[in-house]
């Protein structure tokens, strides 16, 4: 039997073999503390279960959900954009709902790239980006994201040859894995590379509102007021708590929006439309002034997160492990010790074997991930600073 050649590019990666090796070490009896997947471990909040409970005793939710049967989701995306970034959004061509924001990033280079098409993506950068460029037969070139340039992209350094091939750019802030956020300046800069070079502007942004400092992160959409060639992806998983309900959504440039429900239309129809119903009863907090402050459960979600990230880098730090503070998601991006430092893998598989604790190897993310590993912390903050205990430790066995 011969398989496509796409799936060449869709070969085992460092994931699936961290994946074989936790469900080894759990043969052996030993309990793993899995920080290498980053799957919320906190509930969807109950009045937004609620909504979507009401939904499954109303018979017309059962059948297929056409694009027709999203207006109200969309209507509410649109009113949430609005308040959300000051942007003004046509529902009917400007907005596309989502399987997840995955689905999105998955689809949208069947849509652009032909054959030996580039994509210049992040490096390091969220593997299904580059998934989504194998699918499609596009080739992808890495952004270096380098600490000493706070892990944005340096668009002066892409070479010209690669350009002349190129046709779209993403790009996801806050970023995954390394934690870091980008401003508007930039995306400014990054609109204007954009239009120089003629290239769709792709914005991942699931972690929209996983930022500790106050300061709201801009739409790529603020800086492309005018939808010229830009279009963004969002998920209720990570601000909501719903990644199993896997629900999300495209806004953005119409051409770019029709492009890809044209691919959407081959591949799958919506959810369900009670799962439609919670996420609007979910964006609805944002436009309901009874949900403002600590009653918000975006709020809770921050809390959640930022007390976990405190504890995990205090115990790292009594180990002698030094992390520079988050200001967003819900990682710790971690230099290794020189030891390790040139084989992230290694390490983790290392550290798994020996205490059962998972992290998830920088390698994994692309080559200028290597030297790194990311935490998720996705456990309360006992069990994290037990890890962190754990993994002391490991070091001192090592040395």
């Amino acid at each position: 039997m011969q398989f496509a050649d796409r799936l060449q590019g869709l070969q085992s990666n460092v994931f699936a073999d961290m994946d074989r090796a936790k469900e080894q070490v759990k043969s052996t009896g030993m309990s793993v503390i899995d920080l290498s997947l980053g799957s919320s471990d906190l509930p969807t909040a109950p009045f937004i279960l609620e909504a979507i409970a009401q939904s499954l005793a109303d018979t017309s939710t059962h059948g297929y959900c056409l694009f027709s049967n999203t207006r109200d989701f969309r209507e509410t995306v649109a009113a949430w954009m609005h308040k959300r970034f000051g942007v003004t959004l046509d529902p009917e061509s400007e907005i596309l709902p989502l399987i997840g924001s995955q689905e999105g990033t998955a689809h949208m280079p069947l849509a652009l790239l032909n054959s030996d098409d580039v994509a210049l993506l992040q490096d390091p950068g969220y593997p299904s980006h580059y998934g989504g460029i194998a699918l499609a037969g596009g080739q992808a070139y890495g952004m270096p994201l380098l600490a000493e340039n706070d892990f944005l992209p340096v668009f002066a350094d892409i070479p010209p040859a690669t350009l002349a091939r190129a046709k779209m750019m993403v790009l996801s802030y806050p970023h995954n894995p390394t934690t870091a956020i980008a401003s508007l300046d930039f995306f400014k800069s990054a609109l204007q590379f954009c239009q120089q070079h003629n290239l769709a502007l792709v914005h991942d942004f699931p972690y929209v509102d996983l930022v500790f400092n106050g300061k709201p992160q801009p739409s790529v959409l603020q800086a492309d007021r005018d939808r010229q060639l830009s279009i963004e992806f969002f998920t209720l998983s990570k601000s909501y708590n719903m990644g199993g309900f896997r629900v999300g959504f495209a806004v953005g440039n119409r051409q770019l929006i029709q492009a890809l429900r044209q691919i959407k239309a081959v591949v799958d129809f919506n959810q369900y439309q009670g799962i439609m119903r919670g996420a609007i009863t979910a964006l609805n907090c944002d436009l309901n002034d009874d949900f403002q402050g600590d009653r918000h459960p975006i709020a809770q979600v921050l809390q959640t997160f930022e007390s976990r990230r405190d504890a995990m880098l205090t115990a790292l730090a009594a180990i002698g492990w030094q992390i520079p503070t988050p200001t967003a998601t819900m990682y710790l991006w971690a230099k290794l010790p020189d030891r390790y430092a040139h084989d992230s893998v290694k390490f983790c598989l290392d550290l798994l074997k020996s205490t059962g604790i998972a992290l998830a190897p920088g390698s994994g993310f692309g080559k200028y991930g290597e030297g790194y590993v990311r935490f998720a912390l996705v456990y309360p903050p006992d069990i994290l600073q037990a890890a962190a205990t754990q993994i002391g430790a490991f070091f001192a066995q090592v040395d």
